[in-house]
């Protein structure tokens, strides 16, 4: 009877085993440390199976393990059993599938999740995020680059999840995006508290070319090298150092993009207010050039006020030239304001108008009529540039240059570098041009040949050569060609060969031309004139008298 029972209970026992069923390889159970070893963990997983577990699995990245006998922790069932009869545990693993179902909600809701960084690897770091390892860029670290990431390796800070995936085990987060959340905020605060024209202290934090970035207690300001002061400022270093604190005034708040712009001269009187008192119209000052473009020269006349020498003001007599040519940066210049624009804040100025005008000295101390000498240089078609003082030229047309030549064979006779004597005849200051004659030194033997001599009037030549198409006579010196139609009023007798060179020739003066210097005369005009003259003095053909008998009294009364 008692076999019996104790039988029965054994198949009771045997039963209740076999309907508990064994935990499945590859989840998470719970166990219960009971010993700790050699620096190991012994966790019993219960159904009669224990397992082994380093004691660094336990402990948090730059932390001591917190395990102790007794503790309930959960552990990953790697395998049921091994080689030495134990089952095969890991609480990092336990840790990671734990942590996976934590992240997983928090990526779902955009909630930030607590880790640490433990390591650097290429392109980036690895951060524990209490038992998944995840991959945060060196881009998502800080909103600006970060050189060294020492002190916060270890830490225990949010990150905001960016990416994960679970079957590849991927996840990637992002520091920046919660300091940027948190600066937002800040910002928004900051902004908040601040009004357009209102006046705070700020700390330069850095400076670029345009201008140098200001933080007014957690928020920055852009304060643009053209608001640092009324005068020009080359650089923003000139002016401000990083870490040096500044009084600046707001300008304007950008609601949308939470952009601030600040200045710095709005603190300060805008000299512009009393330009036309200090600078009239007329005025000459002393001023330095600070800058030099192809258009011109900036000068400043005081802190704050510039004014333009544009490049046709910079010189009388240097044209196209770069006004580089001229001045140079930071030299001090005598200047005329010559117009000044307060609206649109600008102020012509005048460099030349400080010399005076080198074509009226020229014109004081030469006269018309009075003589030159200067250098030719330049030869054109129309004439020669001759060099005078000043930096001036005059100029000597074609029809300047001889008496006796033609311009273009006039002009031959000279080459650049050749030091020539000139006649002042005309001094326009307004056109800046100086008429000069070299002819005008020299005696007009055309006009002294032919001096009292007019149209119709009757003198004697000398024949100076016999031609096929006429003679060439002379009168005064001055050369003239009589065609073969002019040397008679008969046809029979105009011939050249009738007459010899040295006769002596009464000729009429058909035409006087000063301009090209010609004598026109002919014989023909002179006897038809006498016919003329004859017929109206002894007769007239129509009476019965013929030409002869008419010609005939008037040679015998000429007698």
């Amino acid at each position: 009877m008692c076999a019996k029972a104790t039988m029965e209970e054994f198949e009771a026992l045997l039963q209740e085993s076999f309907e508990i069923d064994t935990p499945n390889e590859g989840s998470v159970v719970k166990g219960k440390v009971i010993a700790i070893e050699a620096g190991q963990a012994i966790i019993d997983v219960g159904y009669k199976m224990e397992g082994r577990v380093d004691l660094k699995e336990f402990a948090n990245p730059g932390e001591a393990p917190s395990i102790a006998v007794g503790d309930e922790v959960e552990v990953y069932l790697d395998r049921v059993e091994n080689a030495r009869g134990e089952a095969v545990i890991s609480r990092e693993k336990a840790r990671r599938e734990e942590a996976w179902d934590r992240l997983e909600k928090a990526y779902a809701s955009e909630e930030r999740v607590d880790g640490a960084i433990f390591g650097r690897v290429k392109g980036g770091f690895t951060v524990d995020l209490g038992g998944a390892v995840a991959f945060l860029p060196g881009s998502q670290v800080d909103v600006r680059p970060v050189r060294d990431a020492g002190p916060l390796m270890g830490l225990k800070q949010p990150f905001q999840i960016l990416k994960m995936d679970r079957r590849r085990g991927n996840i990637v987060v992002s520091r920046r995006a919660i300091l940027e959340e948190s600066r937002a905020e800040q910002r928004a605060e900051v902004i908040g508290n601040l009004s357009e024209g209102q006046i705070v202290d700020g700390v330069v934090k850095n400076i670029t070319e345009y201008g140098a970035f200001v933080d007014l207690g957690g928020v920055d300001g852009l304060l643009h090298v053209t608001d640092m002061a009324w005068r020009r400022v080359n650089h923003p270093s000139e002016i401000l150092s990083i870490g040096e604190t500044v009084k600046v005034q707001v300008v304007k708040i950008n609601k949308d993009t939470h952009r601030i712009s600040l200045g710095m001269k709005q603190l300060q009187s805008d000299p512009w207010d009393s330009v036309e008192q200090k600078f009239p119209i007329g005025s000459v000052h002393k001023g330095r050039v600070t800058n030099i473009t192809d258009y011109g020269a900036f000068v400043e006349l005081e802190a704050g006020v510039e004014g333009l020498v544009h490049v046709s003001e910079m010189s009388w007599t240097k044209k196209n030239v770069h006004p580089g040519k001229i001045v140079s940066t930071s030299q001090e210049v005598d200047v005329m304001v010559l117009e000044i624009d307060t609206a649109k804040r600008r102020v012509s100025l005048g460099l030349k108008q400080c010399l005076r005008n080198p074509w009226e000295s020229f014109a004081d101390a030469h006269p018309v009529g009075s003589m030159i000498e200067g250098e030719v240089k330049n030869i054109t078609e129309f004439g020669l540039f001759i060099g005078l003082d000043n930096d001036i030229d005059g100029m000597v047309h074609l029809s300047d240059l001889s008496w006796d030549k033609r311009g273009e064979e006039a002009i031959q006779d000279y080459r650049k570098g050749d030091v020539v004597k000139a006649a002042v005849t005309e001094v326009d200051i307004d056109k800046e041009r100086i008429s000069l004659s070299i002819k005008a030194l020299d005696a007009d033997t055309f006009s002294d040949a032919v001096d009292g001599v007019k149209r119709g009037s009757v003198i004697t030549v000398s024949v100076t050569a016999i031609e096929d198409g006429g003679i060439e006579v002379e009168y005064n010196g001055m050369k003239s060609f009589i065609r073969r139609s002019d040397l008679a009023r008969d046809r029979a007798d105009q011939r050249p060969e009738r007459f010899q060179v040295g006769d002596h020739v009464d000729v009429r003066v058909v035409n006087v031309d000063s301009k090209t210097r010609k004598l026109g005369v002919s014989i023909k005009a002179r006897e038809i004139a006498e016919e003329k003259e004859a017929v109206e003095q002894y007769g007239s053909s129509d009476s019965g008298a013929s030409l002869g008998d008419i010609l005939g009294a008037a040679l015998k009364g000429r007698e």
